[in-house]
């Protein structure tokens, strides 16, 4: 009976040391993911303010610099938009309803279309 229990307490004593090296390995992966989650909040502030003050990435078009896509904010009027997107709304709005693409390029960068959506609109 002594024997038993010997060999159950060495048992019982591996045990506790397998538990004690896993308890530290999950307490180590605990403390790693608390800071890499620190790190994460800060970039993703980070990210967010420069995406505040950035506004969209500017590319040259045909040798004048525009924005991809244009700033929008609540409250901002069409006036504030570039000439070209100004155009293209007052094209959709003319025709009054569903209108191709290929049509508004037509009559926003056709010379000689000026304001009249029914002299560019066949073309």
């Amino acid at each position: 009976m002594h024997e038993r229990i010997s060999a159950r307490r060495a048992e019982l004593d591996e045990l506790e040391e397998q538990l004690v090296k896993q308890l530290s390995e999950v307490r180590a992966e605990r403390a790693e993911l608390a800071v890499a989650v620190r790190v994460w909040q800060r970039m993703s502030e980070q990210l967010a303010d420069e995406r505040a003050t950035a506004g969209s990435p500017v590319v040259q078009v045909a040798g004048r610099a525009v924005r991809l896509v244009p700033d929008r904010a609540s409250g901002v009027a069409e006036s504030a938009l570039p000439a070209d997107y100004q155009r293209i709304l007052a094209a959709v709005r003319q025709v009054g309803g569903p209108v191709a693409t290929r049509a508004v390029r037509r009559w926003v960068w056709t010379p000689g279309c000026g304001a009249s959506w029914s002299r560019c609109a066949g073309s």
